[in-house]
């Protein structure tokens, strides 16, 4: 995998979106940040268990790459779950609202989403002038946090005929083994959401996460998806993933950034 961008501090980025002017976005790799050990380098997530002042640089890093003041890229404490917060201002980062998804019409403001193998979504209605980003674990996904972050946006004027969404990078299907009784959670709810499983061996399955957000934005009214289809599990170099460390018996593991923002027109 090659980062769009190979300069100190590189990016990857969804073509639909880099064609909008008033939009600037990126998804994160973990290079090109300062901290050490399971969290080299560019780890974003105050979360985990590295040094404050490290993930404080990262930020600073990435926020001057997005051309954003470090205070005003907003994340949220994300709970795999389907709140949407909208953003008027930036909150103090111990004050961050639970919800997995956000949305905003403020130029300044950039949204970010932590995932360490879990999908970022970045959303933006061009003519509206409406971003928004959320956090679609496989909980997220089937539970409407795709749908959510939608109706969000249209509340502050965007139409979803216009919106353009960009996955991320996340776990992908070959990297992604689950359970029988992890399908039966999906089945319950559509027979159709087998076909985003294929058979591993006789008690497992592979589950194609990045597939299936596509699918619910599809369901949403969402035309243009684009999937930057990177796997973030088996790009060990380049990207955070917390299965990936998990089975290496790490403690911990690295978050990993992707953010959209709308420019400050002069």
């Amino acid at each position: 995998m090659t980062p769009v961008n190979s300069d100190t501090l590189p990016i990857i980025q969804a073509k639909a979106l880099s064609t909008i002017p008033t939009i600037g976005h990126a998804f994160f790799t973990r290079q090109g940040g300062v901290s050490t050990g399971i969290y080299s380098s560019l780890n974003c997530g105050f979360g985990s268990g590295d040094k404050e002042e490290n993930v404080s640089e990262n930020r600073r890093r990435t926020s001057d790459k997005l051309g954003v003041t470090p205070p005003s890229l907003v994340s949220v404490y994300q709970v795999h779950g389907t709140n949407i917060v909208t953003v008027e201002e930036p909150w103090d980062r111990h004050a961050a609202p639970k919800a997995d998804g956000m949305v905003t019409r403020q130029a300044g403001l950039a949204l970010g989403i932590l995932t360490a193998d879990c999908t970022p979504v970045l959303f933006a209605d061009q003519e509206a002038g409406v971003i928004g980003a959320c956090h679609a674990g496989w909980r997220g996904a089937l539970d409407g946090i795709v749908e959510a972050t939608i109706g969000a946006m249209e509340v502050l004027g965007a139409a979803r005929s216009r919106v353009v969404a960009a996955i991320g990078p996340c776990i992908a299907q070959k990297s992604y083994q689950v359970g029988l009784e992890f399908r039966d959670q999906f089945m319950v709810r559509d027979t159709q959401f087998s076909d985003y499983f294929i058979d591993d061996d006789a008690t497992h399955l592979r589950f194609d996460l990045g597939g299936f957000v596509a699918l619910m934005l599809g369901r949403a009214g969402i035309t243009e998806i684009e999937n930057v289809n990177i796997d973030n599990c088996s790009e060990s170099e380049t990207l955070f993933s917390y299965r990936r460390t998990t089975l290496a018996g790490e403690k911990d593991y690295g978050r990993g950034l992707s953010a959209i923002t709308l420019k400050s027109v002069n």
